[in-house]
């Protein structure tokens, strides 16, 4: 089905009571390094998910209390739609060409997984010393590298260490024992991959804030994969979800001051 034929669930705010969506003005409203629009997207078809995508993004930002930049990662992440996919990938993050991609007709409530990996790969240079420019930050935090001190960086570490490690740190969290599982099950490695893991992680805290937003994230309780214990659950959920919200509070209020 055509995403322009389907709806999707959000209760957010309006945020354009004025003014209808368009590619062009969400890169101008959150300075994205490019946008590039498929050549086989019709012109109701693009029109139709600038306006999904224009909410998602925008509710993005009001779950995660900062400015446009955070979204945008200061201006260094380009969006594609229906162009620079996968076959059969929905969605992907590219660190190589910091890129993240939309299948035209396929991904809606991936946003927010994907958008994850693009600040997982931003915010590694920025927490470690002496890793790999390709490297995802909650890997490198894994591999015990050398972090830069800064007290955004330790409140970014909680979230991994909350997420990937039990409560006292010396074994494999409950997640990550059950994501090895499936991984084993299914002969490869993909759900115990610490990037997959904790971009999980934040499309379970986005999905749980106020604002829903189901072409922004979905998924997270009621599909097979979170039956399988894939996702974050009970009292753990919260302790990641609060962690995540300290997080972002923070990092937020330094941007606010800094723009």
């Amino acid at each position: 089905m055509s995403i322009k034929a389907r709806t999707f669930y959000r209760n957010g705010p309006s945020h354009r009571p004025h003014e209808p969506s368009s590619f062009a003005l969400i890169r101008r409203q959150f300075d994205f390094r490019s946008i590039e629009i498929g050549r086989w997207v019709t012109p109701t078809e693009r029109d139709h998910a600038a306006t999904l995508f224009h909410d998602a993004l925008c509710d993005l930002m009001l779950i995660l209390q900062g400015p446009e930049t955070l979204v945008s990662l200061r201006g260094s992440l380009a969006l594609q739609y229906g162009s620079g996919g996968r076959p059969g990938v929905a969605a992907h993050y590219d660190p190589a060409q910091r890129s993240f991609a939309l299948a035209k007709n396929a991904g809606p409530g991936s946003i927010a997984h994907e958008w994850f990996h693009a600040f997982d790969h931003y915010i590694a240079q920025k927490c470690f010393q002496n890793i790999p420019r390709g490297m995802f930050a909650s890997t490198a935090w894994l591999a015990d590298a050398p972090p830069i001190q800064h007290p955004l960086n330790q409140r970014l570490m909680a979230c991994f260490k909350t997420i990937l490690l039990t409560p006292d740190g010396s074994q494999p969290s409950e997640l990550f024992q059950r994501s090895v599982q499936m991984d084993q099950t299914l002969g490869q490695t993909y759900y115990s991959k610490p990037e997959e893991l904790c971009a999980r992680a934040f499309e379970a805290f986005v999905q749980d804030a106020p604002i829903k937003n189901h072409f922004l994230v979905k998924g997270t309780k009621a599909t097979p994969e979170a039956e399988l214990g894939l996702y974050p659950q009970g009292s753990t959920r919260q302790t990641i979800n609060t962690a995540f919200q300290s997080y972002f509070n923070q990092l937020g209020l330094a941007l606010s001051r800094s723009a």
